[in-house]
């Protein structure tokens, strides 16, 4: 028989996208085309039965992709999302729960101080326990220079990209039992940013070193922290502010694959970093950008 080879080239929308954008919050659902996030592609392999998880952003995107594949892998998995993602959320909970898994919904917005807190007891409270983050969340809002960059934009960015992350960690590491495992995303942006992501690109470089710092605390405690930084990746994102709208039809055609990634090819990576495979594997960035390469 001949080997299963795919040009990976191909296999997605190597042609752009149309133009067009969204009111916030933008939802998967309406995007042309929608994004592939595993939904009839993703195939599980046992790799995280009976583990309780948390997703940030899992509604869309690159968090539904994770959310989807760690059900399938055996897990149950609460998903935080911004209100008004209902639809594309509600979705997730169907594929999580044909799995025989436990979903959660968590409707809350990530600039509130007490949300953190609120997030992590109802995760105890319906699961039993948690040993698996996957922190995610991220706004991301294009502005032309910094003259037009609203300091409450900047303020906004910092807290749901990363400020959020420091207040998930406190308030969940004193249930994470040896073995948990903590995945961040952080993206090419903190690598090589764009000139009109500069409050996003900032946020993302911090994630990258606060994930690298956070793994050697919490060694000592058996817990494995590592993140993974997409490259350019349809999403919702792109399409609420994310990219100026004269950039869509030609996103992510700059990479050495000559197209943009989906959201379905990062999920077997965290996958892999919240499983026991990864047991050797912590305070490490995995990139996922079509070929560009990071450094940290």
């Amino acid at each position: 028989m001949e080997p299963d080879l795919k040009d990976p080239r191909y296999l997605y929308h190597e042609d752009g996208f149309e133009k067009q954008n969204q009111e916030t919050p933008a939802l998967q659902a309406e995007m042309k085309p929608i994004p592939d996030c595993g939904e009839n592609s993703y195939r599980g392999n046992h790799k995280l039965e009976n583990r309780r998880a948390l997703v940030t952003g899992g509604d869309s995107g690159i968090g539904r992709a994770a959310a989807i594949a760690l059900a399938r892998e055996g897990a149950d998995v609460a998903i935080q999302y911004f209100p008004g993602e209902e639809r594309d959320v509600q979705e997730v909970a169907h594929y999580i729960e044909e799995t025989g898994r436990k979903s959660l919904l968590l409707p809350a917005d990530l600039r509130q101080d007490d949300v953190p807190a609120e997030i992590v007891r109802k995760v105890l409270a319906e699961f039993g326990g948690l040993d698996t983050l996957i922190l995610n969340a991220g706004q991301q809002i294009s502005q032309p220079s910094i003259e037009e960059l609203p300091i409450k934009q900047v303020q906004d960015t910092f807290q749901v990209n990363i400020v959020s992350m420091f207040a998930l960690v406190q308030e969940a590491l004193p249930h994470l039992p040896p073995g948990s495992s903590i995945v961040t995303t952080t993206s090419i942006q903190a690598f090589n940013p764009s000139a009109h992501l500069m409050d996003y690109a900032a946020t993302k470089a911090a994630i990258a070193n606060f994930t690298v710092t956070l793994a050697k605390q919490l060694a000592d405690k058996g817990i494995r922290v590592n993140g993974v930084a997409p490259g350019p990746i349809w999403t919702p994102i792109q399409l609420d502010q994310g990219q100026p709208k004269a950039a869509l039809p030609k996103f992510g055609q700059d990479s050495l694959l000559k197209r943009a990634g989906q959201p379905v090819e990062l999920a077997p990576v965290y996958v892999f970093l919240a499983s026991n495979e990864a047991s050797y594997v912590t305070a490490q960035i995995y990139g996922v950008t079509g070929g560009e390469a990071i450094n940290l």
